[in-house]
């Protein structure tokens, strides 16, 4: 399903500045690269499953949300819990994340507007992500980063999440382009291996939850936004002039 977004008519007026590059087009992944939520949903999790005898940890998070796509479902269903007790489950902790998200102040990371908006001047931008629109919204309402995305692909267009490739697939087809053309950011083993199935090179934004994974077929592991940055340019330059990088407080 195709939506219509104010950010994609204002960067239409201004398409015209855009200098030709190879890579036409980034594509990126907005919990734990854009934004600082994933620890959010991380205790969203943690507020529900709990109540219910789950202690959820860390590691389990990283290994049933960030490596794989199961979640803590599969232990409610060892617990005798139905689909629609589980399903109730999810709405309790799509509530409870947005509740945090809402309430929670700054959360794009420093310097992230700053590189969107020198970046949007060269190459389109779509953000790919398992979050709701509403979860994107809410958490970018106090920045100026949707203002430079052409296409958000989220939750919403109902396709198969990371790993698989429908997202990125559906984002490339919005904007019209091949694999060879664009390039995409993420912070997961899940998200990683949805853009290696899609054809995409990735760039891969290490995090704190996943300080020790190897990111095995990333393009480029990075650790900081600064270094993401530095790739970004590398990668736009096109053997034209070095341009400034983003100062950071």
């Amino acid at each position: 399903m195709s939506r219509s977004r104010t950010p994609v008519e204002h960067r239409t007026t201004r398409s015209h500045t855009r200098r030709e590059a190879r890579i036409k087009a980034i594509l990126w992944d907005n919990d734990g690269v854009l934004c600082d939520t994933e620890r959010l949903f991380f205790e969203a999790n943690r507020s529900v499953l709990g109540p219910l005898g789950i202690a959820l940890t860390r590691e389990q998070y990283v290994a049933w949300y960030l490596e794989g796509n199961h979640g803590a479902w599969h232990v409610l269903r060892e617990r005798g819990y139905d689909e629609a007790r589980i399903a109730q489950v999810r709405v309790a902790r799509d509530d409870a994340y947005s509740r945090l998200v809402s309430t929670s102040s700054s959360l794009c990371f420093p310097g992230v507007e700053q590189i969107l908006a020198r970046l949007a001047q060269r190459v389109s931008m779509s953000i790919v992500t398992a979050s709701f629109d509403e979860h994107i919204t809410l958490a970018h309402r106090a920045n100026t980063v949707l203002e430079h995305i052409d296409h958000i692909v989220a939750r919403t267009d109902r396709l198969r999440p990371k790993p698989h490739p429908d997202a990125y697939l559906y984002a490339m087809d919005k904007l019209g382009l091949h694999p060879d053309e664009c390039i995409a950011v993420e912070d997961s083993p899940r998200g990683l291996a949805a853009a290696r199935a899609s054809g995409l090179r990735c760039i891969v934004l290490r995090t704190e939850l996943l300080a020790g994974h190897a990111f095995m077929g990333a393009y480029r592991v990075v650790d900081s936004h600064r270094e993401l940055e530095i790739e970004l340019d590398a990668l736009l330059e096109n053997d034209s002039t070095l341009t400034s990088h983003t100062s950071y407080p």
